[in-house]
C-alpha cells in the first residue's frame, strides 16, 4: 500500500508540484492528493450510444480529449487522472470506435463530418459550452470541424501530433491520403483493409516510430485494446471508410488555418518529434498563423501521450495555469 501511495504522490508531483491546489495547509496536512475517480458513461445521441470517460469536478474548466486512429479514449487512461485533479475531463470514443456504437458501414457512410457531428451533439447534451480541446491524429479533423462552427467555444487548444498544415505530411503521405480517396480499385481497398490488421496496428502504428530507448515504455495494452475493436470485417471497414475520407481534411487545411489566424486561440503544441507519419514540420507550421503558441517537441513518437504522459500533463497544467484557465 505504501508503494502505491508513493507512486501516486510522485506522479502528482511531476505534473503539478507548483500548483496551489497541491499546497498543504494546516487543515489538510495529513491528506493525500489522490485524483478523482474516472467514470465510464454512455449517452444516447439520436438513437446511437456514444461512450465517454469523465473525471473531475464539473465546476472546473473542461478539457475534451479527442483521440486518434486506431485508438479510443483508452489512449488517455493515464493522462485523465493527471489532469482531473485540476480540471473536468471528458474523453469520448468516436462513433465506430471503442465502446461507442459501431453502425454498419454498409448503411452508414463514415466521414469526419459524421464523427464531428456526433461528438458535438454529445457535448451539447452534456451541457459543455466552452472547453479546452486536446487533439491527436484523427482528433484534429474532428476537432477543427467542431471549432469551425463556433471558434469562441474553445478556451484553448492543445495540439499533439495533430495536423492542420501540409508541411506535416511527406509527399508520400499526401499521396497515400489522396489515392485512398480517388483510387476505387479492389487492389487499393484490399491494401487499406490490410493496414487495419494486427501486424499493421502493432508494427506500423504503435512501434513504427519508436527506437530502443522508448520501446519498453509503450504499453501493449494500447494495441491489445484497439485490436479488440477491430476484430470483425465490419469494424475494419469503418476505418477503411475513414481513410477514404481523410483527403477531405487536407483540402480543408487552408480554411482551418484562416480560422486559427483570425481567432488566435491560446495554443499549446506538444508534439512527439520522432513521429514519421505526422512529422515535426507540421508542429512548427502552426507558428506561421499562431506566433504566440507555445511549442514543445518532445522525445516521443506519434502516440506521445502513451509514451510521455507525465511530461505532457506537466506541459498542459503549466500552460493552462500560465494563461489563467483554471
Amino acid at each position: 500500500m505504501t508503494k502505491i501511495v508513493t507512486f501516486i504522490l510522485l506522479t502528482i508531483s511531476l505534473v503539478g508540484c507548483n500548483n496551489s491546489k497541491f499546497e498543504k495547509t494546516e487543515e489538510n496536512t495529513n491528506e493525500y492528493f489522490l485524483p478523482p475517480i474516472t467514470t465510464y458513461n454512455y449517452e444516447n445521441i439520436d438513437g446511437v450510444k456514444l461512450f465517454y470517460r469523465e473525471s473531475g469536478s464539473r465546476e472546473n474548466p473542461t478539457i475534451v480529449l479527442l483521440h486518434g486512429y486506431p485508438s479510443s479514449s483508452h489512449s488517455y487512461r493515464n493522462l485523465i487522472p493527471m489532469l482531473s485533479t485540476h480540471y473536468h475531463v471528458i474523453a469520448p470514443d468516436n462513433l465506430g470506435s471503442g465502446y461507442s456504437d459501431h453502425l454498419d458501414p454498409n448503411t452508414t457512410d463514415y466521414t469526419f463530418d459524421l464523427l464531428s457531428e456526433y461528438t458535438s451533439k454529445l457535448l451539447e447534451k452534456l451541457k459543455v459550452n466552452n472547453y479546452i480541446m486536446y487533439m491527436q491524429d484523427f482528433g484534429a479533423p474532428v476537432g477543427y470541424r467542431m471549432m469551425m462552427k463556433d471558434p469562441k467555444r474553445i478556451d484553448a487548444l492543445i495540439v499533439q501530433n495533430a495536423n492542420a498544415y501540409i508541411e506535416g505530411l511527406t509527399p508520400k503521405r499526401q499521396d497515400f491520403f489522396r489515392t485512398a480517396q480517388t483510387d476505387t480499385s479492389k487492389e487499393k481497398y484490399d491494401f487499406l483493409y490490410s493496414i487495419t490488421g494486427k501486424d499493421a496496428i502493432i508494427n506500423k502504428q504503435y512501434l513504427f516510430d519508436l527506437d530502443s530507448t522508448n520501446m519498453n515504455i509503450q504499453s501493449p495494452d494500447a494495441w491489445t485494446h484497439d485490436l479488440s475493436f477491430l476484430s470483425s470485417e465490419k469494424d475494419r471497414k469503418i476505418q477503411v471508410e475513414l481513410f477514404q475520407d481523410y483527403y477531405t481534411n487536407l483540402l480543408r487545411y487552408p480554411k482551418w488555418q484562416k480560422m486559427l489566424l483570425e481567432n488566435q486561440p491560446k495554443t499549446l503544441i506538444v508534439w512527439g518529434k520522432k513521429d514519421l507519419k505526422f512529422n515535426a514540420n507540421g508542429a512548427k507550421a502552426y507558428l506561421k498563423d499562431l506566433p504566440n503558441a507555445e511549442l514543445h517537441l518532445i522525445d516521443a513518437g506519434h502516440f506521445a501521450a502513451e509514451e510521455k504522459t507525465a511530461e505532457i500533463a506537466k506541459h498542459i497544467l503549466t500552460f493552462l495555469d500560465k494563461n489563467n484557465i483554471q
